[in-house]
């Protein structure tokens, strides 16, 4: 392959807040944005939404669809292809997806201005990523099939070929080497690219990679010089660290190799980055840890995507203070956050080739993550190993996402085993039954527009607490609340004076609201809360008929929000339901997790404690049983 070939750039202006943070811009943030970015002339792509972006516009009270049509409009009027990414059976969640959604979701998609869809599997089983193939081009979108890259004895160049084979044939228009922790090595993948391009010239190829641990500027020279197409890129000030390599750099580099390479408009370059600046310092800034703006040679071993590096530092950060309140209780030392980091990539490399290998690509990267800091916390505190596995994980080890890449350690499948869980070997989407009538349905109950082009039904099927979360306004109160918290302890370590805010009960047709009020013209911030319309916690509401003397309190065992239920085709337990030990009382969501809080013996409800929705702190009271 000639070094005289075009490439194209793609930027990753989504990704780039995500791998840095919580949160990405608002909607009319981003409509500034777009016409700057369209002015640097040098994009023929632009990553418009997928993944978790939809999520994020939901927990900030964000009607996403909005956002999406509003965003990519102005590059589709600009001629630059939009491209999302989506997760194959999971599409834009964590967890699996009926069929029927998935199938709405291409072509709501299409219809909202989205070009490509890059689709790939967690754990690379194409039975999941193919029919996606041909979702998309029902819907008229370009299908970019990915292979999730990851560095371990059985992900090897043949793998990957073979992989990229198979894809082809079942109908892909394209293919991305998605190599979400950066840690392919360069020659590796300069391989798999010729290997392609070798069988496939005619398809174009797309480098998605993040800076971390430091090969990717080496891996894009080498896939080019292979015939790779595209490359993806970030800018300033959210390029390199856990992000992606920066466009100057990579377009600097592929100019002097030879390469046919756009030039870039560097007065609207700093036109975008100064706006990018000023949306940090406005709110998004507050989620984002400083370690995440560092690139680090540590993330090798552990092989950690930078996609989540944003939110694993904001776990740490949670994960810390509880962890050293029970040392500090029971008279230990307490851990730095890197005394933490290093014990959770130690057990990282030990969990991960003991469930099978798994790609460290969302959910699954996550799911490794969580177990690992799981683990972690429950050895600190002197418990066993293993001894908090979520559900969505349990699944992952089960097969019901999808064939794991290796073999399962004879000590998981014997606990599965104890536990009554039972392996499944079919096809994942079979386990998933059609959705879309249910929730039209309950949107008819509720009153709600099924939107242009069906896209309210879409959002709700895909995404239902959250959804329903933004529907209520708790999303927004709760976000709101978030941001002032931040501000005030940033203004705190500044030395500015705070006002404590008055606190009420409000009843809104039925439903009762704590709402946080500060004196006119005080400062939100300094006040160290925002308005707020959060459902007031059950507590209040337990049945006088049960009585909650010598009632024994039910505590949290992590962090993290409580939830009566994870889906609708789940009935909250209620006050004076009766149980069995074993059964599912509630969840506590945390790090994109639900995790089962099972009775430990039979028992009554007498009294239900934290609120639908509401944050716990480890050994916080969920509820009071007998």
């Amino acid at each position: 392959m000639s070094k005289q070939h075009e490439v194209k750039f793609s930027l990753l202006y989504r990704d780039m807040w995500q791998s840095a943070g919580k949160y990405v811009p608002r909607v009319d943030q981003l409509e500034r944005v777009a016409p700057e970015i369209i002015k640097m002339g040098c994009f023929a792509r632009v990553e418009t939404n997928g993944g978790g972006f939809e999520q994020v516009n939901l927990l900030f009270g964000e009607n996403p669809n909005i956002a999406v049509r509003r965003w990519t409009k102005p590059f589709h009027e600009a001629g630059i292809q939009t491209h999302m990414l989506d997760r194959a059976l999971n599409g834009l969640r964590m967890s699996p997806v009926p069929a029927d959604v998935r199938k709405l979701f291409y072509k709501v998609k299409k219809a909202q201005g989205t070009d490509i869809a890059r689709t790939f599997d967690g754990l690379n089983d194409t039975r999941n990523i193919i029919p996606s193939i041909g979702y998309a081009k029902t819907a008229g979108m370009i299908s970019q099939a990915s292979m999730s890259i990851t560095f371990s004895p059985l992900h090897t160049v043949e793998y990957y070929t073979k992989m990229a084979k198979e894809l082809i044939e079942a109908g892909a228009d394209e293919i991305c080497l998605k190599d979400m922790a950066g840690i392919g090595r360069p020659t590796d993948l300069g391989q798999i690219t010729a290997n392609i391009k070798k069988d496939y010239p005619h398809i174009p190829i797309t480098y998605h990679s993040h800076a971390g641990p430091g090969f990717s500027v080496a891996s894009i020279l080498e896939v080019c010089k292979a015939g790779c197409n595209y490359v993806d890129v970030g800018m300033e000030p959210l390029s390199w660290g856990t992000g992606h390599a920066d466009l100057l750099t990579v377009q600097a580099m592929l100019k002097e190799a030879g390469f046919k390479v756009p030039e870039v408009n560097m007065e609207a370059y700093m036109k975008v980055r100064a706006l990018t600046q000023s949306f940090m310092d406005d709110f998004l800034g507050l989620y984002i840890n400083p370690k995440n703006r560092l690139m680090n040679s540590l993330l090798i071993a552990p092989g950690l995507p930078g996609g989540m590096m944003g939110s694993l530092m904001a776990d740490l950060e949670t994960n810390i203070e509880g962890v050293n309140r029970y040392l500090k209780k029971n008279g230990k030392p307490e851990l730095t956050q890197d005394d933490l980091l290093i014990k959770l990539f130690d057990e990282v490399a030990y969990v991960w080739p003991r469930i099978g290998y798994p790609p460290l690509v969302t959910p699954f990267s996550q799911y490794v993550k969580n177990l690992a800091l799981m683990n972690v916390i429950q050895m600190i505190k002197g418990k066993e190993r293993w001894s908090m596995i979520a559900d969505d994980i349990w699944d992952m080890i089960l097969g019901k996402a999808g064939r794991l890449p290796g073999k399962l350690d004879p000590e998981i499948i014997a606990l599965a085993k104890e536990q009554g869980r039972e392996f499944y070997t079919g096809d994942p989407q079979a386990a998933y039954p059609d959705a879309l009538d249910k929730y039209r349905a309950l949107m008819k109950e509720q009153g709600w527009e099924l939107g242009q082009d069906d896209e309210e039904l879409f959002e709700y099927a895909m995404h239902p607490a959250q959804y329903e979360a933004y529907k209520s306004g708790k999303a927004k109160a709760d976000f709101e609340e978030d941001v002032a918290k931040r501000k005030a302890k940033e203004s705190a370590a500044s030395g500015s004076a705070t006002i404590a805010p008055q606190t009420l009960t409000v009843d809104v047709n039925g439903e009762q609201f704590r709402v946080s009020i500060v004196p006119a013209g005080a400062d939100l911030a300094a006040a160290g809360s925002a308005p707020t319309a959060a459902p007031v916690a059950a507590a209040s509401v337990a049945a006088a008929s049960v009585s909650a003397a010598d009632a024994e309190d039910l505590p949290s065992p992590l962090e993290g929000k409580f939830f009566l239920t994870k889906n609708t085709s789940e009935a909250p337990i209620k006050v004076g339901d009766t149980f069995k030990k074993g059964d599912r009382l509630g969840y506590v969501e945390a790090m994109k997790t639900y995790n089962a809080i099972l009775a430990h013996r039979d028992g009554v409800v007498v009294e239900i404690v934290a609120g639908n929705g509401d944050s716990v702190y480890e050994d916080d009271v969920l509820m009071k049983i007998k």
